[in-house]
């Protein structure tokens, strides 16, 4: 940069940050038009920054329960609107009480969904070497925003989808997932969240204090090809296949401290140091107990809704739908920290 450019640069900078203020024309893209954005994020977030208005306000929204097991319904908010800090913090707090929060009515290109969920932290990608949902086909790294749909480019189909928590195999699994409804079956599809806080602290005393230190191996199910075995607790006799990332059965929530039972109900799985015998009959134990009804909450969708969930705190299963209907859901997923 020549001293002219530079001394220049530097002239009146109140007066360009207000003008960058007033005016719009201030914050285009005119002058970087030789290196256009080209990644979907950044383009979500930059398009974002554009839109006007007031952001929206803690006191312009409810927050009601569902009634069941998990879960709070969110009224009154537009996920294409701007957030005040205030809100952003205050759906936080509720996602921690509440496990998941329910959006209704919304209405939402793929940018403003990646746009309205990266307010709540950055995008999920797993390691290259560690197959999710989607990686296979984007050369190991998962798109911002995955299609669960049973289209032409989307992902799991039509079926049964069993509890689970995402991406609990990879070293740090997400903390958090959005999805967003944008068609959905006359019947069936329906989503089903588990409270795992609720379900360790319903424990008692004797089981917590035998769990809270164990280690639990999830071996990943993209490593194992259609019709191959699936154990549900790997055993010596069964060969693993990939590598594993140990994380506490009994993991901490990183902001409401709150104790976990982080286990998955069908998945792969094995607990370190633990014999075989004991650890099957353990595993069934705690799988029967996260699945009782006072746990659960079933969520019917309708178009527009987004539902933010936690994954750390939370399982979620799919029921079976008819597969000449269309079920089209947009899928975000937010990093997470290793489990502790």
């Amino acid at each position: 940069m020549s001293t002219a450019i530079a001394e220049k640069s530097l002239e009146k900078p109140v007066e360009r940050i207000t003008s960058a203020a007033s005016d719009t024309k201030a914050l285009d893209n005119t002058r970087f038009a030789s290196a256009p954005l080209f990644t979907q994020l950044s383009r979500a977030v930059h398009d974002a920054s554009h839109r006007h208005g007031a952001p929206q306000s803690v006191a312009e929204i409810s927050i009601t329960p569902t009634g069941g097991g998990v879960g709070g319904v969110v009224r009154n908010l537009d996920a294409n609107r701007p957030l005040s800090a205030a809100l952003v913090s205050h759906l936080q707090q509720a996602l921690d009480e509440h496990g998941i929060l329910i959006f209704k009515q919304q209405r939402l290109a793929d940018e403003a969904l990646l746009a309205f969920s990266t307010y709540f932290g950055p995008v999920f990608h797993s390691p290259a070497d560690v197959p999710v949902l989607g990686s296979s086909d984007h050369g190991g790294t998962a798109p911002d925003v995955v299609p669960v749909a049973n289209v032409e480019g989307g992902y799991t189909g039509h079926g049964e989808l069993l509890p689970h928590t995402d991406h609990q195999w990879t070293p740090l699994p997400s903390a958090a997932s959005l999805l967003y409804a944008v068609e959905v079956p006359a019947q069936g599809g329906d989503t089903t969240w588990y409270n795992l806080a609720q379900a360790y602290a319903d424990l008692d005393a004797d089981t917590r204090a035998r769990i809270d230190t164990l280690q639990l191996i999830t071996y990943n199910p993209f490593v194992r090809t259609a019709g191959q075995k699936r154990p549900l607790y790997r055993t010596p006799d069964i060969a693993p296949l990939g590598h594993a990332f140990p994380h506490p059965l009994v993991r901490t929530h990183p902001r409401s401290g709150k104790k976990i039972l982080f286990l998955a109900t069908h998945s792969e799985v094995e607990l370190v140091g633990v014999a075989p015998e004991v650890g099957v009959a353990l595993i069934a134990f705690l799988r029967a107990h996260i699945q009782q009804p006072k746990y659960q909450y079933t969520h019917r969708w309708e178009v527009g809704d987004i539902v933010h969930w936690d994954n750390q705190a939370t399982l979620h299963a799919r029921t079976a739908f008819d597969a000449n209907d269309k079920r089209v859901l947009k899928r975000v997923s937010l990093a997470g920290a290793r489990p502790f």
